[in-house]
């Protein structure tokens, strides 16, 4: 099907209303749509308690070849790209966003409304180049969503396509807790009234947010964020990190989770000691999502804190950079 088959008609203006009415329509009209969402209707959730703020764990069986995708080079080249408009699923529609991005239904849902919104054109997973559409598009849908994106060895089942992916705004804790974890643990260290820049280590999670009333200078600090951050990683990669960017009260916030490695050691063990957590944006944004049953009901505390722990990036790195970034601000 071309772009123009695949296109969902909606009035010019509103961009979280017209999602959500896609997704309505979706849900009607195709039926691998409709199955994910009745099938958050059986998730369940389990909630642990740390000092100031709180991780859920969800059992989302539907999640399962996310969780267990291959994201290797030969494992990507043997395969068809699942984002590219000729691949997409008969019945997906879209809506053509900023000439370069198509929003579509997630039939994989994790939040009771989730896009994908993969760049028309295939192109490799990087925020260089993209920021700046990561924080449009989180203006335009800000009525009812936010807007995510996994690094392409973070997380990204497409690393191979450019995307973001973007739910309710009230469903992630790290979003609505993140006024009482900025009071509690985070250090303002550069800005004023219309721009700061904040660090924040609850223990678990190690976070850069960039909070500004201006698109300029939030993508002015981002790169210079991406330019520290490369003198900790491989030459030629991508820094390890994912995003969580939302806009409120005339405002970006932009959470730059800073990790230091994909998926954690247990997610590769065998037997009792495997967990299938492969932990991206909205695992660390504090809803961890495991596909397996066995692993929703043995996951404890401790594990929580080793795994997180494992992935984000260790205090002293985090020391490394924060303190250059200061500096370079």
């Amino acid at each position: 099907m071309s772009l123009e088959d695949r296109l969902f008609s909606f009035q010019a203006g509103n961009y979280a209303e017209a999602a959500k009415r896609l997704l309505d329509s979706q849900k009607q009209s195709w039926e691998q749509c409709s199955q994910g969402y009745e099938s958050l209707n059986s998730v369940l959730v389990r909630q642990f308690e740390f000092d100031g703020f709180s991780i859920k764990v969800q059992f989302n069986p539907g999640r399962l070849t996310s969780s267990s995708a291959k994201v290797d080079p030969k494992s990507i080249k043997e395969r068809k790209c699942f984002l590219c408009i000729e691949n997409l699923p008969d019945g997906q529609k879209g809506i053509h966003y900023n000439s370069h991005y198509l929003i579509l239904c997630n039939p994989f849902p994790i939040f009771p409304e989730h896009f994908t919104i993969p760049a028309i054109i295939h192109k490799p997973q990087a925020i260089t180049g993209s920021f700046i559409d990561l924080l449009t598009l989180s203006k335009d849908i800000s009525e009812r969503y936010i807007v995510f994106y996994n690094g392409p060895k973070c997380g990204a089942s497409a690393p191979d396509h450019l995307h973001f992916q973007a739910g309710n705004a009230d469903f992630l804790p790290l979003v609505y807790e993140y006024p009482a974890l900025k009071e509690k643990y985070g250090k303002p260290v550069f800005g004023g009234k219309d721009f700061e820049v904040v660090y924040l280590n609850d223990s678990l999670r190690n976070l850069i947010i960039i909070e500004s009333r201006s698109p300029e200078q939030a993508e002015k600090t981002f790169s210079a964020l991406y330019r520290e951050l490369q003198r900790i990683s491989p030459p030629g990669e991508e820094p390890l990190m994912n995003i969580i960017s939302l806009y409120e009260k005339s405002k970006w916030i932009v959470i730059v989770i800073l990790r230091e490695k994909h998926r954690p050691a247990r997610y590769f063990e065998e037997g009792e000691n495997n967990i299938l957590l492969s932990p991206a944006s909205v695992d660390i944004g504090g809803v961890c999502i495991t596909p397996l049953e066995k692993d929703f009901n043995k996951l404890t505390k401790d594990d929580l804190i080793g795994i997180f722990n494992e992935v984000t990036l260790e205090d002293n790195k985090f020391s490394f950079v924060a303190g250059n970034l200061k500096n370079s601000l």
